[in-house]
């Protein structure tokens, strides 16, 4: 039987977007991993073997034999035992079985589809895309925590931001296709502001990026004072590296310096867009979107003050991490909607 069109679009749009969801929560665990110290005690990587976790106290004891003789356990934690190592290993070994399940998630249903007809054959290269970022994600994630295996007990800022940014591209892929079928992207002549929403979508990336360095940095924890750097607009030493370019990489004070600032412009630029938004003629559903993409600025740059007022509470730098993707998908639909306004009709 052949299956209508809206709803298979239906159907796929769904799943992916559960995919999406999954993806989120990835990132948010993630986030907790980095901040609870977590994500550096297992040291080794086993895709498929590692699936299980240890079982039984000769087990526990072999896994936490390897994790002495890391950087982390014997530069830092050398006063763990056992039972101690048990607390860190939980959380990156569900953040490793939710990659793992990720994986699942997309690749059964999406077989599925492909039987069913729901997915035409034409449509592969764009679900094979997914999948094989997915995949590279995975690697790209243990070529992070093999930065922290040898002799620096701390991830690279680099590595770690790459890791992130991928999330943020196969998220923001999977959530633009899911909004293609869900709305449709006919073609049509684009709205008027869909140039200045790319360019303030773009604007929040930057931001995110530069979000990841702090993290990897752990820049947070230092100028713990806003609005000024313990009472300096421009603190001493921001350009103390040499050469130059490497200060906004690999320098706190500048990496806190310049997130501060994309952060203060980015809630500016979108306070602007709003404000003027008001005025402009969108489908009812994008005028919704602007007033939730202001608030979610308001709640971003309060979350990101408090963070460093209060030295960064994981429960806190957890949820500035999730508003921030919440804030991007906003921003991604927006795009969407404005780049395809003639169509943004919800298929049911």
């Amino acid at each position: 039987m052949t299956i209508p069109s809206q709803t298979s679009n239906r159907l796929v749009a769904n799943w992916l977007l559960i995919c999406c969801g999954l993806v989120f929560a990835m990132v948010i665990l993630g986030g907790v991993t980095r901040l609870t110290g977590s994500g550096l005690s297992i040291v080794d990587w086993r895709p498929i073997m590692g699936t299980l976790p240890p079982l039984g106290d000769q087990q526990w004891q072999s896994a936490f034999d390897l994790y002495q003789q890391s950087p982390e356990f014997l530069q830092i934690n050398s006063h763990m035992n056992v039972h101690d190592f048990k607390e860190i290993f939980w959380l990156e070994y569900l953040h490793r079985l939710l990659g793992r399940t990720i994986g699942m998630v997309f690749l059964l249903p999406f077989l599925v589809f492909l039987w069913k007809g729901h997915i035409q054959k034409q449509q592969l290269p764009k679900y094979g895309l997914m999948f094989v970022l997915g995949g590279l994600q995975g690697v790209l994630g243990w070529y992070m925590v093999k930065s922290g295996l040898v002799d620096n007990p701390h991830v690279s800022q680099y590595r770690l931001t790459a890791h992130l940014l991928a999330a943020f591209l196969i998220y923001s892929y999977m959530f633009w296709v899911a909004l293609g079928l869900r709305f449709g992207n006919e073609p049509g002549s684009a709205h008027a502001w869909y140039r200045r929403t790319v360019a303030l979508t773009t604007l929040v990336m930057i931001t995110v990026i530069s979000g990841g360095f702090v993290a990897g940095l752990k820049a947070g924890l230092g100028y713990n004072t806003f609005p000024m750097m313990d009472g300096q607009w421009l603190p001493d030493g921001l350009f103390a590296l040499q050469p130059a370019w490497l200060n906004f990489f690999d320098n706190r004070t500048t990496v806190q310096f310049d997130h501060r600032l994309l952060a203060i412009s980015t809630f500016l630029f979108i306070s602007v867009y709003w404000f003027r938004a008001r005025h402009a003629s969108f489908p009812d559903r994008i005028s919704s979107g602007t007033r939730v993409f202001l608030a979610l600025a308001v709640a971003q740059v309060a979350l990101g003050i408090s963070t460093l007022l209060l030295k960064v509470p994981t429960v806190l730098a957890a949820t500035h991490q999730a508003t921030a993707l919440l804030l991007f998908t906003t921003a991604l639909f927006l795009c969407h909607g404005l780049k395809y306004p003639a169509n943004h009709t919800l298929v049911r």
